[in-house]
């Protein structure tokens, strides 16, 4: 059980808008986990197509965390991280199996492309959850906003489950054979 001793500078949720702004500053701490994350994949990439994908990707949540920003102006409120364990763990399940396939340069991308797809997936569910409590509050302009990051972070995930087919073959052409072999 978490306990709020463990969130220094939180305050209680008293009303609908507390809860949707503390939501608001999870995200916001998942975006800056996600875009570190990001670079560090962009540098172990040698597959063009992913490493260009991330590219892309980098400079949209770059604009996420912008977009971000300005649904806390809309709200009247100071930009404000809220530590996101969840972004947290995907992250650092992410980093775990690229350092035990380090010496497979082919896995690592495949393995670059699931988590990131994990990343993505983690983060349509957030941003309609969001979505649908800034419509039933009236938050137009937030909405939109929103909309905006769902929509890129949908087309990534597509991206990225197209590629991963073409990835996983590359990895197993490589000798990264699905079956294990015996030493």
């Amino acid at each position: 059980m978490v306990q709020l001793s463990e969130r220094p500078g939180t305050k209680k949720i008293t009303n609908l808008q507390d809860k949707f702004i503390y939501e608001v500053g999870g995200m916001y701490d998942a975006e800056h986990r996600f875009l570190e994350a990001q670079q560090m994949m962009w540098q172990c990439c040698q597959n063009n197509q992913l490493k260009s994908l991330i590219e892309t990707h980098i400079r949209e949540t770059e604009q996420q965390i912008r977009n971000l920003e300005q649904v806390f102006s809309t709200l009247k409120q100071q930009p404000q991280r809220v530590n996101c364990d969840a972004a947290a763990g995907l992250v650092s399940d992410a980093q775990k199996l690229m350092l035990l396939a380090a010496d497979n340069p082919k896995i690592v991308e495949l393995i670059i492309a699931g988590e990131q797809g994990k990343v993505e997936q983690s983060e349509i569910t957030c941003y309609r959850c969001l979505i649908k409590d800034a419509e039933q509050m009236g938050q137009n302009q937030v909405v939109q906003l929103l909309q905006q990051n769902l929509q890129q972070e949908e087309q990534m995930a597509q991206k990225l489950e197209q590629l991963k087919s073409q990835l996983f073959q590359e990895a197993k052409s490589a000798g990264g054979s699905a079956t294990s072999k015996s030493r």
